[in-house]
């Protein structure tokens, strides 16, 4: 559960481009970690955009 917390909150940081270098080369530094990470952003952006696309289909109604 700790290990995913970490993905999701390196991920978010990524995503607001807030993540400092030496948290980026220790997330990537695993070829295990690197698909975690990369399965957990591709969720993330797909809920960005749907999330988005539910907000303009609210505001445009």
């Amino acid at each position: 559960m700790r290990k995913l917390l970490n993905i999701v909150q390196s991920v978010l940081a990524a995503m607001f481009g807030v993540q400092s270098q030496h948290k980026r080369h220790q997330d990537f530094s695993n070829k295990y970690l690197f698909i975690s990470f990369t399965l957990t952003s591709i969720v993330f952006v797909f809920l960005l955009v749907v999330g988005l696309i539910w907000l303009v289909g609210i505001i445009t109604r």
